[in-house]
């Protein structure tokens, strides 16, 4: 007899416009905001980075690639600061697959690499931003690359596309996450000066990869001047997470601080202001 061959599997189309659910995106934003506090100090965003009122057009932001906490931070800032706008993000697509309930939060997946992966990430691209109510969020340099690093490296493509999508706005993202006196680790954040999607089509793509790399960079130096001073007072605080070292040792503090009169601060530095 012989053994009938099983169904071949095949991976799930990727729509990220059809497969979005708002209902999703709300849980999982509570569940991220939840992760962030338990994990990091504060959300930073610098004051003169906050972002403007960009009219009614598609949005292209493109970040810089620190670290594993980008993701979060797309999340986080989109809801709180682009909340009339829907998010759509790109991401290497076997890294989605170990994540796959993501992609019903706008998150779709990218075959890196390969000329196929590149021509279906702008399709998929081109239709997110053929709505002006939502905005595509990228790490430029396509791979994680240290916040030091000049200049900025601009994945390829990333110089395509405002050639899919010349009527949107290019807006350039910093994102840092230094230890300044705490245990955890602060989420700084600043926006840059928008860029014409019509202006960059009009460049070569040679041009156009050193006019991203040029504006992320400015942004990014910038943001690291105010990481360097340490002063909250320069940015405005956007989320929280939990202060001091947690365990037996702070509860210890707190009964000391209670049997002294005193007010407890679980801060390291109770001189820096939390914000």
């Amino acid at each position: 007899m012989n053994a009938i061959a099983p169904k071949e599997t095949r991976p799930p189309t990727e729509d990220p416009v059809g497969r979005f659910d708002p209902r999703r995106m709300a849980f999982f934003h509570f569940i991220f905001s939840r992760f962030f506090r338990k994990h990091m100090r504060a959300v930073r965003i610098a004051r003169w980075g906050m972002p403007r009122d960009y009219g009614d057009r598609p949005l292209v932001v493109f970040a810089n690639h620190p670290g594993w906490w980008d993701g979060v931070a797309f999340m986080l800032l989109s809801q709180a600061l682009f909340r009339s706008r829907r998010m759509y993000i790109p991401m290497d697509k076997a890294a989605l697959d170990r994540y796959p309930f993501m992609r019903r939060l706008g998150v779709f997946g990218v075959e890196t690499g390969t000329p196929r992966g590149a021509i279906a990430f702008l399709r998929l691209a081109k239709e997110v931003l053929s709505d002006p109510g939502r905005m595509l969020w990228m790490n430029a340099p396509g791979r994680f690359s240290d916040v030091r690093e000049r200049p900025v490296p601009i994945a390829p493509g990333m110089t395509r596309l405002p050639e899919f999508a010349p009527d949107a706005v290019f807006l350039p993202l910093a994102l840092d996450y230094p230890f300044w006196t705490e245990r955890k680790a602060e989420m700084l954040c600043a926006f840059g000066e928008p860029i014409e999607g019509t202006h960059l089509a009009a460049l070569d793509r040679e041009a156009r990869a050193d006019a991203f790399s040029a504006a992320l960079g400015a942004t990014m130096d910038r943001l690291a001047t105010d990481a360097i001073s340490r002063d909250p007072a320069r940015f405005e605080t956007l989320l929280r997470g939990r202060e001091g070292m947690g365990g037996i040792f702070q509860l210890w503090r707190r009964v000391t601080a209670t049997f002294r009169g005193e007010r407890y601060d679980p801060r390291h530095d109770p001189r820096q202001e939390a914000g």
